[in-house]
């Protein structure tokens, strides 16, 4: 017989995993702060980069010469996703890069058909070549940072091209291989037979209405986004959601430092995430957060990131 943990179990699991990071980086977590998501951060450059399926928007911060840390957001998110993160990284000498992935914001205008020969859905390969795009823009090797479904693109390149890769850190990324969204706590078991279409529709919906309960700020900056993201991408990126592949035994044997970064109320149990970083030989960091510690977390998210790059 099969017993159901209850919600005490579950909170008493999460709470003995937890890696809060320092206490000072702690507190500014918790601390209030109204932030303007859609402003650059001071000091940073905006610029584009060339890839295989078009122009893709980039945000950079700190000094020029400085070791690149490259940050991947996930799907419907973009480079400000990491804004709170990125001026941490460059006070602490890095070269922080964050960029929008096709179809999404500021990069909507790249897609499948720019592809030589032109294409027609958004595939793991056309989000793989263009992250090598940008990471081919500077000096290699690049410390490197997948949030979400990004966290399979990032994967992906380190497995495939580990010489490129000093570090990866994977953020709230699918934690299991193939249809991915069974893991989901709440839709999971309902995710197989529904189309990627209906699914991306039900998390833009859910997006659009706040059910996450976000910070008025956030969730203008993000419904705003909406209105230039590609619905297309999305339901491709979900689709890709539902056929993830297996990298578990590239990932360990890479020898690249590998951090599994994730909240208590990630939209995965966290059984699931600590089970794939003891199958990939990763650090595991869990925090008192949700689906997207880049957001709620920076400051002890990046207390952990540095601590990845550094061992």
């Amino acid at each position: 017989m099969i017993r159901r943990r209850d919600s005490t179990a579950q909170r008493r699991e999460s709470a003995a995993l937890t890696r809060p990071g320092s206490n000072e980086s702690r507190r500014k977590d918790e601390a209030p702060i109204a932030f303007d998501w859609g402003a650059l951060p001071s000091g940073a450059v905006k610029d584009a980069v060339a890839a295989p399926s078009g122009q893709l928007a980039r945000l950079s911060l700190g000094p020029a010469d400085g070791v690149r840390i490259v940050l991947a957001p996930g799907v419907t998110g973009s480079k400000e996703d990491f804004s709170r993160m990125a001026p941490l990284m460059a006070d602490a000498g890095y070269r922080a890069e964050s960029y929008d992935l096709a179809g999404q914001y500021e990069s909507h205008s790249a897609g499948p058909e720019n592809l030589d020969p032109p294409g027609r859905h958004y595939t793991l390969d056309l989000f793989v070549d263009d992250l090598l795009a940008v990471i081919g823009t500077g000096s290699t090797p690049v410390h490197l940072v997948g949030y979400s479904f990004a966290g399979t693109v990032a994967a992906m390149v380190a497995a495939r091209h580990p010489g490129l890769v000093a570090s990866l850190a994977l953020l709230s990324t699918p934690p299991l291989a193939g249809q991915s969204l069974r893991g989901f706590k709440v839709v999971g078991p309902l995710s197989g037979p529904i189309s990627p279409h209906v699914c991306a529709g039900l998390m833009i919906w859910g997006t659009r209405r706040n059910l996450n309960r976000s910070p008025r700020e956030r969730i203008a900056f993000v419904r705003e986004r909406f209105e230039m993201t590609r619905r297309s991408s999305v339901d491709d990126i979900i689709g890709l959601m539902k056929g993830v592949p297996d990298l578990d035994d590239e990932l360990r044997a890479s020898g690249i430092p590998l951090l599994v970064a994730v909240g208590t109320r990630d939209v995965w149990p966290v059984r699931m995430h600590r089970a794939y970083a003891e199958r990939i030989g990763a650090r595991l960091s869990v925090l008192d957060t949700g689906h997207t510690p880049n957001e709620t977390a920076p400051y002890q998210l990046t207390d952990e990131i540095l601590a990845n790059i550094r061992r």
